[in-house]
């Protein structure tokens, strides 16, 4: 364990306590009661890559009127990122002030922000959303909910402690068919749920997230806080290839696990209601970009303490994945698009009725991201929540180690321990 990480883990360790404290206050003293015609006020915290789709989205609901919404800050350590959002927040926002902050603990510490959404490169999800629920605010976090899964546990611990809202960007829970899914086996429509198979797979010649190009305005001590963008993971040498694709690097990603699978296995976990993951293993391989350090292609089987197996497939070599289905022994659930479909098994057709659910055709990004603004107002629970999220960390965090490691890991919910089975 290198001494960034300690050290990281040491600061979690006592926000945890913090907001174990705060969490004995009287509910009044720091929950929000909110008027009907009261507007969200957010601040963006990464809004290079995946962060400016969300402007562009929150800013749309503003000036649509779908959302009562006001972009209000912006924190970046690259400067024409964060100097680029800014302009953009303004312009699409009338009369609007919009705050830069080239430190997020400056955007956190002001009393006007409601909620963050947090859009940074793994290694900085947890401490990011650690100091956030502490400075009271709502939070919206990128997937994956953070790299590793001791840092999980720890955003998870604050989080339980608050009465903050913390949704995790896995956007195909924003999706109908998930709870129409979860609805029908709650029923018993299919039997026992026996397994289930799901992939994110697409196909990128020229090497996964190496469409990021390299930025030549991007000077580290002039336009870019290097150290600031390095923050847990410590001293690291300037290398732009890293800054702007670190995606491909394994230790400030889970590649594929962590970027794309997480948006196929959370629904899935939530439709089966399925408790912590207890054995996981990976195969990881180079079989195209051999230039990327993390694995091009990865195949998951992941198993549960009632004996279901779930099955994943990622792959950026090749687009033709696994359709999502959860099989039971008297019938099947299918699942591709936005609809859930219900064939009975042959011995229980007779039993069974045949039944396809369609549901509403969304763009899930922008209705989990609306769902998020919600719950800020209303305080109900998101539809991505942080218990979700952290029971697929254990599935994200074991498979990558097996990848690596070649071998299958156990997990022991009673001491909420890993190891090598």
């Amino acid at each position: 364990m290198s001494t960034s990480r300690r050290t990281f883990l040491k600061t979690t360790a006592a926000g945890a306590a913090a907001a174990a404290t705060a969490s004995a206050l009287p509910a009044a003293m720091y929950r929000r009661v909110w008027g009907a015609a009261e507007r969200v006020r957010m601040g963006l915290i990464g809004p290079g890559g995946m962060g400016s789709g969300h402007l562009g989205s929150f800013l749309g609901f503003h000036q649509s009127g779908r959302a009562p919404v006001d972009v209000v800050a912006i924190s970046d350590c690259a400067l024409p990122h964060m100097d680029r959002a800014v302009e953009r927040a303004r312009e699409y926002q009338s009369g609007v002030e919009v705050g830069a902050h080239k430190d997020y603990r400056e955007l956190l510490a002001r009393d006007d922000v409601h909620g963050v959404l947090i859009a940074s490169p793994e290694h900085w999800h947890a401490q990011m959303s650690i100091d956030a629920i502490q400075a009271g605010k709502d939070v919206y976090c990128e997937k994956p909910m953070t790299l590793h899964l001791d840092d999980a546990f720890a955003v998870k611990k604050v989080v339980d402690a608050s009465d903050r809202i913390f949704q995790v960007g896995t956007q195909k829970m924003a999706l109908a068919k998930w709870n129409v899914a979860k609805a029908m086996i709650a029923e018993g429509r299919i039997g026992k749920p026996l397994w289930s198979q799901t992939a994110y797979c697409r196909n990128t010649p020229s090497g996964e997230w190496n469409y990021y190009g390299i930025e030549k305005d991007l000077v580290p001590g002039e336009t870019l806080d290097w150290a600031a963008w390095c923050g847990p993971k410590g001293e690291h040498e300037w290398d732009p290839k890293l800054y702007h694709r670190w995606r491909r690097y394994k230790d400030f990603s889970t590649g594929i696990i962590g970027d794309l699978l997480v948006h196929e296995m959370t629904p899935l976990m939530y439709a089966l209601e399925c408790d912590w993951p207890e054995r996981v293993y990976c195969s990881g391989a180079h079989m195209i970009d051999a230039d990327m350090e993390n694995h091009d292609q990865v195949i998951l089987n992941v198993q549960f303490p009632d004996g279901h197996t779930m099955i994943v497939a990622g792959a950026t070599n090749n687009q033709q994945g696994l359709q999502p289905i959860i099989r039971g022994q008297q019938g099947t659930l299918y699942l591709s698009g936005m609809d859930c479909e219900l064939r009975p098994e042959g011995p229980f057709v007779d039993d069974i009725e045949p039944e396809k659910v369609d549901c509403p055709h969304v763009a899930d990004q922008d209705e989990l991201r609306l769902n998020w603004l919600s719950c800020i107002q209303t305080r109900e629970a998101p539809f991505s929540p942080v218990e979700f999220a952290t029971k697929v960390m254990v599935a994200v965090d074991l498979a990558t180690r097996s990848a690596w490691d070649g071998r299958a890991y156990a997990f022991d919910k009673a001491t909420m321990q890993a190891a090598p089975a």
